[in-house]
């Protein structure tokens, strides 16, 4: 009987770790790639109240930022960690230890609900030219 409730125990302990590996890393459910200094796809296609999922695939942490004058008409500002500025995401990742930082193998999502293009950025990697786009529609 022990025997068989150690398989029991242990089978049920696999299939609980292994159900969860799809949840974690992978770019399998992302539609956007963080790798290096990019983003890939740099323009990603969107649908309005569709999720857009970020996963970083690479070894560094990276931010999902948006550029604030860039927002169309009536957008609300987004950012990793919730940021609701452009200059309080600047300045959590450089003044708070790396606020808003998506680690290697985690993801980030945002729902768009208003039309139109979305330039965003990596705060610690915008100079290496870390920029995408997400142009959202009907």
């Amino acid at each position: 009987m022990r025997r068989r409730t150690f398989l029991a125990a242990t089978a049920a302990g696999a299939a609980t770790t292994l159900a969860g590996c799809g949840m974690v890393g992978g770019s399998g459910d992302a539609d956007v790639e963080m790798i290096k200094n990019a983003y890939v796809p740099e323009t990603f296609e969107a649908t309005v109240g569709e999720p857009v999922v970020w996963v970083n695939d690479g070894s560094r942490g990276h931010t999902v930022t948006a550029y604030e004058d860039g927002l169309p008409d009536g957008a609300e500002y987004w950012a990793s960690d919730g940021f609701k500025s452009e200059d309080a995401a600047r300045e959590g990742f450089w003044q708070e230890g790396g606020e808003g930082t998506v680690r290697s193998g985690e993801t980030w999502s945002h729902t768009f609900e208003t039309p139109g293009t979305y330039p965003y950025f990596c705060v610690p990697h915008e100079r290496a030219g870390m920029v995408g786009e997400v142009v959202v529609s009907e």
